[in-house]
């Protein structure tokens, strides 16, 4: 998702003036690939119709990275990789031949809202799903999207795939991500893009207390919803990867770091060395798109060295609460060598 600030041009879906709270535009197209379509708006699923776009930078099309390979959906569904910048129109593929997308054939994520919508009005965001043979974009509706992912498109779903949305944990697991999704996820930027003293203190405040509530509730369960990751663990773990690199300073989230909630540090270090999750991180890029994209927030662009990120291949120490990430199932395969990350950790 576009996450520059700056929804008055038309780029991102969120804005930050003097004077102003933060706001997240949250008009996504609602359109749904589903296994049985009933209706407008709806779509068939499909082996190879689709391509999902998704930069590797961005926190809200990190989850669908993590959930297709997790469910191991890469042979049905194609991923195109914007880079971690984008200019004045939209998202480019400035990481690939010529700067455009193999398979769409586009420079600008821009053509493909406008091919459908001309003229489209608010925020070019990944991730986004595009037809390929139209080259007009489905949705973009990235919490609906990962859902879909696990529940409609379970024809492509590899062996020993895991249960993401669980039906037994729904409840409680769908008020366990609001939660994460409005203080935590969200709450990173009601702090950073504060346009007030007031705002600031206020998303400050509503941060902390959750992220206090989740160290408390990991203390004694491995994961968000008990012994094996789900949906949950996805959306918390793509905030908390970032965190310290960006959120801590770049945003003024800096009560403490995440190195310091040994909880959450364990977890999310868990997380991170569990295949799907860590080797769809590309620290380089995330911290290339914050800092240089936010030019309100740091108008020189400069990219900080730091911090030290050797930590999150240190031993975690999480096995002792007991579960298996995976329940019964197994790990994904290796990355395909095409989608691996350029800046692995260790590598």
């Amino acid at each position: 998702m576009n996450d520059s600030g700056d929804d008055e041009q038309g780029k991102g879906g969120v804005y930050s003036s003097k004077g102003k709270a933060f706001t997240r535009d949250q008009r996504y197209i609602s359109d749904r690939i589903v296994r049985e379509p009933r209706g407008e708006g709806q779509w068939p699923v499909e082996a190879g119709r689709y391509r999902l776009v998704a930069a590797r930078a961005c926190p809200w099309a990190n989850r669908t990275l993590i959930v297709r390979r997790l469910l191991g959906l890469e042979g049905a569904l194609s991923v195109g990789m914007p880079g971690p910048v984008h200019d004045a129109k939209s998202w480019t593929f400035d990481l690939d031949p010529d700067g455009k997308d193999p398979v769409l054939g586009i420079h600008w994520l821009k053509e493909a809202y406008d091919k459908r919508f001309p003229g489209y009005p608010r925020g070019i965001t990944v991730p986004a799903i595009v037809e390929v043979s139209s080259g007009e974009v489905v949705t973009n509706d990235f919490a609906q999207m990962t859902l879909d992912f696990s529940t409609e498109w379970t024809q492509f779903h590899r062996e020993g795939g895991p249960d993401l949305y669980p039906e037994a944990l729904r409840e409680e697991m769908d008020q366990v991500m609001q939660r994460v999704y409005t203080e935590v996820n969200n709450g990173v930027y009601r702090c950073g893009f504060a346009g007030t003293q007031e705002a600031y203190n206020e998303g400050y405040e509503r941060l902390w207390t959750a992220l206090d509530w989740l160290e408390e509730r990991l203390a004694d369960r491995r994961y968000l919803m008990g012994d094996s990751i789900t949906e949950a663990d996805v959306r918390l773990f793509t905030t908390l990867v970032r965190f310290d690199p960006v959120y801590h300073g770049h945003f003024k989230c800096n009560r403490q770091k995440l190195i310091e909630m040994p909880n959450l540090w364990g977890y999310a270090r868990d997380l991170y060395q569990t295949p799907g999750f860590g080797d769809t991180i590309d620290f380089v890029q995330i911290k290339e798109h914050y800092y240089i994209v936010h030019t309100d927030l740091n108008p020189h662009s400069i990219v900080p060295q730091g911090p030290d990120l050797s930590g999150w291949l240190s031993d975690h120490g999480r096995g002792k609460l007991g579960g298996s990430p995976f329940g019964e199932g197994t790990p994904p395969p290796p990355v395909p060598p095409q989608e691996r990350s350029p800046h692995v950790l260790g590598a």
